[in-house]
């Protein structure tokens, strides 16, 4: 099918993105709230169900050094409970710089009349896209 389904994961929010493998190309779905430190699973379901990925990459964010920061552990727990739940192995995408792109990109959006300042809780899907299309591009997995 070539779909692969990509996340922005935060203790709030979590972004959701559809990409394409054999466009490269990657477009927001989707904010998945987190409560408890636990995603809404059933939503999640959901979207795992309506588009059967081939693929799930998760953002992995790390500090400007390339280390590992407390947030990394938080999407590595992440990935492991998608990989679980969905039998699909997880791949990791280098998510530095992804929330300026999207607030560069929501900003631009707004410009052009396309975005509303309500909008705004979608940036997180929107960083999904940028981690999502920086992966099929580059497929590049620290």
């Amino acid at each position: 099918m070539n779909c692969a389904l990509g996340f922005d994961v935060g203790t709030r929010l979590i972004g959701v993105a559809v990409g394409n493998r054999l466009t490269a190309t990657a477009r927001p779905l989707d904010v998945i709230e987190v409560r408890k430190g636990e995603p809404d699973w059933a939503r999640m379901d959901h979207l795992v169900r309506a588009w059967q990925p081939d693929e799930l990459i998760v953002g992995l964010p790390l500090d400007g050094d390339g280390g590992e920061q407390p947030m990394t552990r938080t999407a590595r727990r992440f990935a492991e409970h998608l990989g679980k739940r969905y039998g699909l192995t997880p791949h990791f995408c280098d998510e530095r710089n992804s929330s300026q792109e999207a607030a560069r990109r929501f900003a631009a959006q707004r410009a052009a009349g396309l975005r509303r300042r309500s909008d705004g809780q979608r940036i997180d899907a929107e960083a999904a896209a940028v981690i999502l299309e920086s992966w099929l591009r580059d497929g590049i997995a620290p």
